[in-house]
């Protein structure tokens, strides 16, 4: 197993001497609760942007939250590139604010609009209201972005952990044709086989904050061990990953969740899919989040957003 970097050894330390708990010995509400209280703690500021608007559009269930942020390089009404971006936290923590600095970050260094959403979470909404919420919000956006200064032709979807769970699923499902296809996916530690907890991974990741047994606390909450292998849960498992978009794909060495990531990118390049792929041998699940006392988190998170603008770059 790679060597931890040393500031991401200290934090490590830091948690388990103060003796928090684990996700999986808590509440969903008091796992919430745990992981609000480390926003400040662990992101870095976040670098200023043009506009931030907090937007309600109707969902599949009621209101669904959206927030938007506009870069501040951008010219009043210019058509920008825009990312769909949807938040990790398993299924059952996260919500607009948790990812509020990592969406300003991407607005900022990809000069492209984001729009994030506060989809519905387990266990009060089990799969697949997680994914429904996203796909109305990646219909509206679509539809709005001509009213958004949005450039239609330059819409991509991403997330993080569990939210590049959802981003993959949209992305296979326009493939599909259901709805217009992003023109770019960014999956950042995403979980893509929710059915596997036996990989390399899995086994080998322990000592930090996301192990094997936090994941099955999180997929427990989200889906019924009966829909795990259904590809809207677990995309690895879909029969082919051909015809989907270009991809920026980021992984961790010390996650549960390497293993499977790592496995996607090569189904990806297997299909012919164009694949960016950063993996990170010293860093661990979260690790964007994580710029106030890791260093190298803010460098990688500054290579992935100009990564992604280069990607919203049209294509020679």
């Amino acid at each position: 197993m790679p060597s931890l970097d040393p500031d991401v050894r200290r934090l490590v330390e830091a948690g388990r001497q103060a003796g928090k708990p684990p996700f999986e010995a808590l509440t969903p509400a008091q796992a919430r609760a745990a992981y609000a209280a480390s926003w400040d703690l662990l992101q870095a500021p976040a670098p200023a942007v043009g506009e931030v608007r907090d937007l309600s559009i109707d969902g599949p269930a009621g209101p669904l939250a959206l927030r938007l942020y506009r870069p501040a390089q951008a010219e009043p009404g210019e058509p920008l590139p825009a990312l769909l971006f949807l938040h990790g936290g398993g299924w059952v923590i996260g919500n607009l604010d948790s990812h509020d600095r990592l969406c300003r970050s991407l607005c900022h260094l990809a000069r492209a609009c984001v729009v994030a959403v506060d989809y519905r979470l387990a266990p009060e909404h089990p799969f697949p209201a997680a994914l429904d919420d996203s796909a109305c919000a990646w219909r509206w956006l679509q539809a709005q972005a001509a009213a958004l200064h949005i450039d239609a032709g330059r819409i991509g979807i991403g997330g993080d952990s569990a939210g590049g769970n959802l981003a993959a699923v949209i992305a296979l499902t326009a493939r599909d044709g259901a709805f217009a296809a992003p023109c770019l996916q960014l999956l950042l530690y995403p979980v893509v086989d929710a059915a596997a907890d036996d990989t390399g991974s899995y086994r080998t990741v322990t000592g930090v904050p996301l192990t094997a047994a936090t994941m099955r606390w999180f997929i427990g909450h989200y889906a019924p061990p009966a829909v795990r292998g259904d590809w809207r849960v677990s995309p690895l498992r879909r029969d082919s990953l051909a015809g989907l978009p270009p991809t920026i794909l980021f992984t961790v060495a010390h996650d549960p969740l390497c293993d499977e990531g790592r496995a996607y990118g090569r189904r990806l390049e297997d299909a012919g899919v164009p694949l960016l792929a950063l993996h990170a041998g010293d860093q661990i699940h979260g690790a964007l989040m994580q710029g106030r006392p890791v260093r190298a988190a803010r460098t990688l998170l500054e290579m992935l957003g100009t990564a992604l603008r280069a990607s919203f770059e049209p294509r020679a």
